[in-house]
């Protein structure tokens, strides 16, 4: 594994909370706001993966006759309903023009009726399975099937591609989990209990604790059933993103994820970006969107390859 070290300080700008400091703003990175105001069009199709009014996502297909590769797209925001899927709305239209069927996802959100432990879990991983419920009128090509997650989705991109590797005594597990080809986590908490000494400050409050029902100790199985670190090997490509400019979350935590995945024997790499922020990497419309798009279409490459193998394939062998 080639991890492409980096010196970041931190984990965003807020996670969608906190604003930024003067110097950051001084700096040019992208504020919150901003980035939630970035332009976006119409999905092609609101669907409802469940009854509560949160359980459904938003389906773009490409123009042309399939079948197309498929982007889950799951937003963050500290997991707080202030965030919505609209946040990655204008990725999934850029996903869309390369010819990327996105299905982004919503779920319940804290402190909404049914969001946390068990809720939100049980949420995303219905509402990725419900691709097998649409794949076949809309031409998805399951057999290429990634997830990308942002911030606080992140983490819920990387327990996407771990739930396979749930006991069945859980309360989140389910007996066939859609396969995926890799995952994308871009800013993304990636160790959720040791976010804990800063949701404070990023999140405004103890997010984690309001999300798994309890501190580690009250409820280690929580913590053992949702935190990609603790369920390794997940037996699929993993790709960190970070921007060098990103704030408060140590490049270290980023460093020993991918480290403690290779010596489980899973292909991950770190990916560092010079003019990155928090926001900036999960913008089309930034100078970092290049090699962002160029990591999903990697992974989404036609031909068949091994975990290893693609995280070193070209974006170019995508439709070949």
């Amino acid at each position: 594994m080639k991890i492409m070290l980096v010196s970041v300080i931190g984990l965003l700008t807020a996670l969608g909370v906190v604003a930024q400091t003067p110097s950051d703003r001084a700096a040019g990175l992208m504020t919150p706001a901003q980035f939630q105001a970035l332009p976006s069009k119409p999905a092609d199709y609101r669907l409802s993966y469940g009854t509560d009014a949160n359980q459904f996502g938003e389906l773009r297909v490409p123009s042309g006759v399939g079948p197309y590769p498929v982007a889950i797209l799951i937003h963050g925001g500290c997991w707080k309903e202030f965030s919505t899927l609209r946040d990655l709305a204008p990725m999934a239209d850029m996903l869309k023009a390369k010819g990327i069927a996105t299905w982004n996802i919503e779920y319940r959100r804290l402190p909404q009726a049914g969001s946390g432990w068990p809720g939100t879990y049980l949420d995303v991983g219905r509402g990725v399975d419900y691709l097998r419920s649409i794949a076949v009128q809309n031409h998805l090509d399951l057999t290429r099937v990634i997830v990308v997650g942002h911030s606080g989705g992140g983490h819920l991109a990387m327990w996407v591609a771990a739930r396979s590797r749930l006991p069945k005594s859980s309360l989140i597990y389910v007996s066939d989990p859609l396969p995926i080809r890799g995952v994308i986590d871009l800013a993304g908490i990636i160790d959720i209990e040791a976010f804990i000494p800063a949701e404070q400050q990023l999140c405004g409050g103890t997010v984690v604790e309001q999300m798994l029902g309890g501190k580690p100790a009250e409820v280690p199985e929580h913590y053992a059933q949702t935190s990609a670190i603790k369920m390794l090997p997940l037996g699929v490509p993993q790709i960190l993103i970070w921007g060098r400019r990103d704030q408060f979350n140590p490049i270290s935590l980023f460093e020993k994820y991918t480290q403690t995945a290779e010596h489980a024997g899973d292909p991950a790499r770190l990916v560092s970006l010079p003019e990155g922020g928090h926001f900036e990497i999960a913008s089309p419309f930034s100078a970092t969107w290049p090699a962002v798009e160029g990591e999903i279409l990697s992974l989404l490459a036609k031909r068949r390859v091994s975990g290893r193998q693609a995280l070193r394939s070209q974006p170019t062998a995508l439709f070949n």
